[in-house]
């Protein structure tokens, strides 16, 4: 069993010695275990398919660890240095085999992480999120690809039964993965990408769930604001003004962070935009 455990932990060393300038021995590192995401719908009536799995899985090796999806260099605390889908034998609430993400990540022990390894080792830092970009989000119930166009669908809602949710398919980047308090998955908790895509109001029949999609929009905006703009003027911003955009406004506004272009300028987003 000795001999098996000095095995295992001379090849993580080989593996996370791939990114540092120099080899580290065992006694310069800590190493743990972290589930990055798997393919259950989320509290965001989300979900990653297997096939997204296998594809973050090798995308994310190499990926800093941050907090609270706050890209500013002095967050970055922990690496990723392996990761593979892993599959239970049990299933997820699709009838699907349960896949999760499990990765081993690193930090260098230094006098200033002590205490945040402690609480790593205690449980206190646990929940995990990532941020990644899926090129296809897909409606459960139609197959409408979402990012192309709006189909009237809210998620979490039921239609004859079956439940509302996208799944994320074709994982194009893998940006980061953070501690947080509350993970929209049980298990891990997922942030999927700097900000969702909005669809075109026009192709939404009119009067189909106009609040749950301006609550929808308003959540994708400060999320990708909240990641765009680290020192949260923007967000502050939007905060202030959100009540006076009607939700067209919204939409554009949601076009302009995700696709960096827009058409047209209402008013009171131009207005926003000298400001921010």
């Amino acid at each position: 069993m000795e001999n098996n455990n000095n095995n295992n932990n001379a090849a993580a060393l080989e593996q996370l010695n791939k990114f540092t300038r120099r080899k580290f021995t065992g006694d310069e590192v800590f190493i743990f275990p972290v589930i990055l995401c798997d393919n259950e719908v989320d509290r965001d009536n989300e979900r990653f398919s297997r096939k997204s799995l296998d594809e973050m899985a090798e995308k994310f090796v190499g990926v800093t660890g941050i907090f609270d999806h706050d890209p500013k260099g002095g967050n970055q605390t922990a690496r990723i240095f392996s990761a593979e889908v892993v599959e239970e034998s049990r299933e997820n609430s699709l009838g699907e085999p349960y896949a999760c993400i499990k990765a081993n990540a690193y930090m260098v022990r230094t006098d200033s992480n002590a205490d945040l390894i402690r609480e790593i080792e205690g449980g206190i830092k646990k929940e995990v999120s990532v941020s990644c970009a899926a090129e296809r989000h897909i409606c459960s119930v139609c197959g409408t690809d979402r990012r192309v166009k709006a189909c009237h669908h809210v998620k979490g809602r039921r239609y004859d039964g079956k439940k509302c949710f996208l799944s994320l398919e074709d994982i194009s980047d893998a940006y980061e993965w953070s501690f947080v308090a509350v993970p929209a998955q049980v298990r891990a908790g997922v942030t999927k990408k700097f900000g969702e895509d909005i669809p075109e109001a026009e192709e939404v029949p009119k009067g189909t769930e106009n609040k749950v999609n301006r609550d929808e929009l308003e959540k994708s905006i400060r999320r990708a604001l909240a990641l765009r703009c680290p020192d949260g003027c923007a967000k502050q911003v939007f905060d202030r003004l959100c009540d006076k955009l009607e939700v067209g406004e919204l939409e554009e506004l949601g076009r302009i962070l995700s696709a960096g272009k827009s058409t047209k300028t209402p008013e009171r987003l131009e207005e926003y935009l000298m400001k921010v």
